[in-house]
């Protein structure tokens, strides 16, 4: 059975989705960047092997990425999830594990890249925001799209109901995007992802809708 590393920073609530999707793989450690993540009390109450890999032991971004990578090595992973893992990881470490990193973030990506991504969509006045997931590259939130979900933004949204709506996206098409790769759907071709048996249509999404 294929293995997963799951690496976190906060609540977990990602992880969780992962872990309710009942995936065809083993979880092999949960790794969280913080030690008070809550997360890790939700994998151990799942009874999974948690690690703890803290930056603020480590004298540069060099140095802890040589001790993740050490941690995440020795689970021998076919996958490395990143699930609210908030550390940019350095071009080596990236590269290290090209084509088996995946990460999930709050935007339609290649729109609103980085941080604070709902306030800057409501600044910008988009009427669709979203979540994307992606194989990570050493740019930052820049990697092949492998799934996308799109919410409406409405005019009475604020930076919490806007994320809150996508999060519930986000804990529905991360699942599918590991379990699409574990079933060896996937595949990079020219820089974009091909899904196996993806069907095409021709269907549209509008927001907001015309009336009729």
């Amino acid at each position: 059975m294929p293995s997963l590393v799951i690496l976190i920073s906060g609540r977990g609530s990602n992880m969780q989705a992962l872990l309710e999707a009942r995936l065809p793989a083993r979880i092999a450690a949960v790794i969280g960047s913080r030690p008070d993540a809550a997360g890790l009390e939700i994998a151990r109450r799942h009874e999974l092997e948690t690690k703890v890999v803290d930056p603020r032991s480590y004298l540069d971004r060099a140095a802890y990425d040589a001790a993740l990578a050490e941690a995440i090595d020795a689970c021998v992973p076919d996958l490395i999830v990143l699930a609210g893992f908030m550390r940019i990881l350095g071009t080596a470490f990236v590269e290290r594990y090209q084509g088996k990193l995946m990460n999930v973030h709050p935007s339609l990506l290649p729109a609103f890249p980085g941080l604070d991504t709902h306030a800057r969509a409501l600044r910008e006045g988009v009427r669709i925001h979203g979540c994307t997931v992606h194989f990570v590259t050493p740019e930052v939130d820049h990697g092949p799209i492998i799934a996308q979900a799109a919410v409406p933004v409405w005019p009475e949204d604020t930076p919490d109901t806007l994320a809150a709506r996508v999060l519930r996206q986000e804990h529905r098409i991360y699942p599918e995007a590991v379990r699409w790769f574990l079933q060896g759907r996937l595949s990079i071709v020219d820089g974009r992802v091909r899904l196996a048996g993806a069907m095409a249509t021709d269907d549209t999404l509008n927001s907001p809708e015309s009336a009729t």
